[in-house]
C-alpha cells in the first residue's frame, strides 16, 4: 500500500543515517529470508545476499548492513541451510563439523534458485555476497561458481578447509571441489575482501589467513588482477564481525559507486 506522508513530520521507519529503510520478510526459492531495503519509492540498485555463520539465524545480521540499505541495495538476510526456521531439516548423526559443511554444501546448492527469485522481486541489479564464518566458505565458493556476484567478502573465514572429523564421502568431494587454497584461481577477477579477526580463537592467523591470502594473491597477482584483491587483519579481535571489519566492507562494496 502506497500512502502519503507530511515532508516535515513523515512516517517512522528503521534509519541510518538519517536516510529511512524498510524491513520485510521474504521467502525466496524456499528460503526464508529478512530483507533490508530502500523505503518505499526508491530504487533498488543491487542486492547483497549476507550469510551468518553456523548455529546462528538470519535475525542476528539485522541491522549490521542496514547502510546498504539506507544507500540502495536489498540486503537479504537468509537462514543458511539447516538454520533459524530450518533446524528441524537437520539430518540425524553427523557431528559437529559435518554439520557445518552439510549446511554450507546445501546452502550453496540452492543459492543459485536465491538469486533468481530475488532479482525476480527487486531487479536484475549486482549481485554481491558477504559472508562470516561458516558464510566466509559460502562467499568464498559463489566468488567462484557464480558469475552474477559481482563482489564478495569473507569475513573471519578461511580457506584451508582441511577437516580431519569428516566421515562423509560426499562432503569430502565438496571440499575438495571447492577448498579456496587448491581453487583460488577460479574467484579471479571477482574483486574479494578477505577481513580477519587478529585475536580469532577459532581460525588464528598464521594457520587460516595467512595461507588462504597467499593463495588469493598468488592467483591474483598471476591474472593481472592483484588491484581487486583486498585484505585486512584487525588487531584484537576475535571471532566476530567487528564495527571497524564491518566499516570496512561497506566501504569495500561501495567503492567507486
Amino acid at each position: 500500500m502506497t500512502r502519503a506522508f507530511h515532508p516535515g513530520d513523515p512516517h517512522a521507519t528503521p534509519l541510518v543515517g538519517g536516510e529511512p529503510y524498510a524491513v520485510e520478510r521474504q521467502v525466496l526459492a524456499g528460503v526464508p529470508c529478512l530483507v533490508e531495503r530502500p523505503a518505499p519509492g526508491r530504487e533498488v540498485r543491487a542486492v547483497c545476499v549476507v550469510y551468518h555463520g553456523a548455529w546462528a539465524a538470519k535475525e542476528g545480521k539485522l541491522g549490521v548492513y542496514a547502510a546498504l540499505a539506507a544507500w540502495g541495495a536489498a540486503v537479504v538476510l537468509p537462514d543458511a541451510a539447516l538454520h533459524g526456521e530450518r533446524q528441524c531439516a537437520a539430518p540425524p548423526g553427523l557431528n559437529a563439523r559435518e554439520f557445518v559443511w552439510e549446511s554450507v554444501r546445501r546452502t550453496v546448492a540452492e543459492a543459485p534458485a536465491l538469486l533468481d527469485a530475488a532479482q525476480a522481486a527487486y531487479g536484475r541489479v549486482p549481485v554481491w555476497v558477504v559472508g562470516s564464518s561458516m558464510g566466509g566458505y559460502v562467499a568464498q565458493t559463489l566468488a567462484r561458481t557464480e558469475a552474477r556476484v559481482a563482489r564478495a567478502a569473507a569475513l573471519i573465514t578461511s580457506g584451508v578447509w582441511h577437516e580431519p572429523e569428516m566421515r562423509r564421502p560426499d562432503l569430502q568431494a565438496f571440499l575438495d571441489w571447492h577448498r579456496p587454497l587448491a581453487h583460488a584461481a577460479d574467484a579471479v577477477p571477482t574483486p574479494l575482501f578477505l577481513g580477519s579477526g587478529g585475536a580469532d580463537p577459532v581460525f588464528p592467523l598464521e594457520t587460516h589467513h595467512a595461507p588462504t591470502l597467499a593463495a588469493y594473491r598468488a592467483a591474483y597477482a598471476s591474472a593481472g588482477r592483484p588491484d581487486v584483491l583486498r585484505e585486512k587483519v584487525y588487531p584484537g579481535v576475535g571471532h566476530y564481525t567487528s564495527r571497524r571489519m564491518r566499516d570496512d566492507t561497506l566501504a569495500f562494496l561501495l567503492a567507486d559507486r
